[in-house]
Formats: C-alpha cells, structure tokens, sequence
C-alpha cells in the first residue's frame, strides 16, 4: 500500500551532496597530518609530512616507476577478476538452477566462503610461487565468491510463478535466460560484482604486499625494507585513490541496473 503524505508537512526535496562537502574529510585529516609531523611527537623517519609524500609521487611518477607499478596492478586486477567473476555468475547459476549441485556442492561453497581469502596465499605460494600466476589466482578467488553468491540470490529471488508462465508458453531456454533472469537478477548481480571488485583489490593489494615482485604492494613493501616511509605513504595513497575510483564506477554502473528494479 503506497504511503500518503501527512497533512501540512512535504515531502523533503531530494538532496544533492555538495562536491566541497566531499572535500571536507580529506582536507582535514591533511591538516592533522601536517600538524602531527610539525609537533615533533613522531619523528621524521616515521611520520613524513604530506608534502614529502606529494614530492615522492611526482618523483615516481616522474621516473615511470609509478606507472609500470600501476600498470602491473591494474592488468593483474583485470584478468583474475574477469575470470573469478564469469565463473562465479556460472558457478551460482548452476547451484540455483540444480537441486543436485546445490545439494552436491553447496555446503561446501558456504563452508569455504567463510575463509578470508588471504588464508589461501600460503597454499598459493607453494603451488604456483611468487609469479603472475599466484596474484592472479589470487584476485580470481576474490572475486569468484561474492559474485557466485549474488548469482545464486538473484536466481533465487526470481518468482516461481514467472517460471511457470514460461514453461507454460514453451519459452525457449535462450529466450528464458535473456527475457527473465537478465532482468530480474541483473541488479543483485550487478551488486555482486561491485563488491568483489572492491574486494579483490584489497587482497591483491595485500598479496602483492606479502609475495610479489612488482605492483603497488611491492613498491609499498620495497619502501618499507629501505625505510622510506614516504614510499609506503605514496602507495598507501595511490591504492586508496584507485581504490575509491573503482567503487565509484560500479557504483554508477549499480544504480543504472537498479533500474531493472522499477520497470
């Protein structure tokens, strides 16, 4: 039952976030920072101030260093989350669909769902090493999980009855897929994918940190053995931004599919 609106009061217009607004958090943790490394509580081989970090950036960035670091990251990124993503919407899919996979394999996807994906990095490094190989395997379980189980939700969540409408009508399989699921899991799923795209990010990040050779957490790591706390800032700082940019676009793209919701 829609809800009317109670006399003498309106509606509250829709609001829009200030773009300064946003800056507001930013612009103040800055300044504590610059204040933190004036007072002198923590010494400069600590806490450099954010000036330095800004300088090490444009010298990394100067260098090519940044970038080939950047690059390395963001192709591993690509890849596993192409691949954990595509077999997660199949792997889910399947359970949802299947009582006998749901009953063969289900238990066992919820059991290990429960393991922080960095738990599977010792086992990763034995069988495949430090190579490309472990950090892509690495983000492809990441991502792999979230979205199966967004997958298997959405499927889940479609009304029965639309099922029988269809097989009523005889609809074709193709027909069924693109007519009926598509539109009615694409913003779970959609969702899903946002999740384990922000996820697989960190673990690369931390992977990268424990077990790699180049990408952002190497270079973190590299400037923490040669005691460069600014180089460690500077790719805390990168991994953050990216970080925030990649959730912003699937964000987007997550309120575009929320539209399914309404039609």
């Amino acid at each position: 039952m829609a809800s009317a609106a109670l006399p003498g009061f309106a509606a509250p217009p829709h609001r829009r976030q200030s773009p300064l607004a946003s800056l507001l958090a930013p612009v103040l943790v800055l300044a504590l920072w610059q204040l933190l490394c004036l007072s002198g509580v923590f010494p400069p081989q600590v806490l450099v101030p954010p000036s330095e970090v800004g300088r090490t950036l444009w010298q990394l960035g100067e260098s090519g260093e940044l970038q080939r670091h950047v690059g390395e990251s963001m192709t591993r990124l690509a890849l596993g989350f192409a691949i954990g993503a595509l077999a997660g919407l199949a792997f889910g899919a399947a359970l949802a669909l299947s009582r006998l996979a749901e009953a063969a394999f289900a238990p066992f996807f919820f059991a290990v769902w429960q393991v922080p994906v960095i738990a599977f990095i010792p086992m990763l490094v034995v069988f495949l090493g430090i190579d490309e190989q472990f950090k892509v395997a690495i983000v492809i379980l990441a991502a792999f999980f979230p979205v199966a189980l967004a997958a298997f939700d959405g499927i889940r969540g479609v009304p029965k009855a639309w099922f029988e409408v269809a097989r009523v009508y005889r609809t074709r399989l193709p027909d069924l897929i693109w007519r009926i699921l598509v539109p009615a899991t694409l913003p779970a799923v959609v969702t899903g994918l946002r999740v384990a795209l922000t996820r697989a990010w960190v673990v690369l990040i931390a992977a990268e940190l424990l077990a790699a050779d180049s990408g952002i957490g190497q270079m973190m790591e590299m400037g923490r053995q040669m005691f460069r706390i600014d180089v460690v800032l500077a790719g805390v700082v990168v991994s953050g931004v990216i970080g925030f940019l990649l959730d912003r676009g699937a964000k987007a793209i997550e309120r575009r599919a929320s539209r399914w919701r309404v039609a």
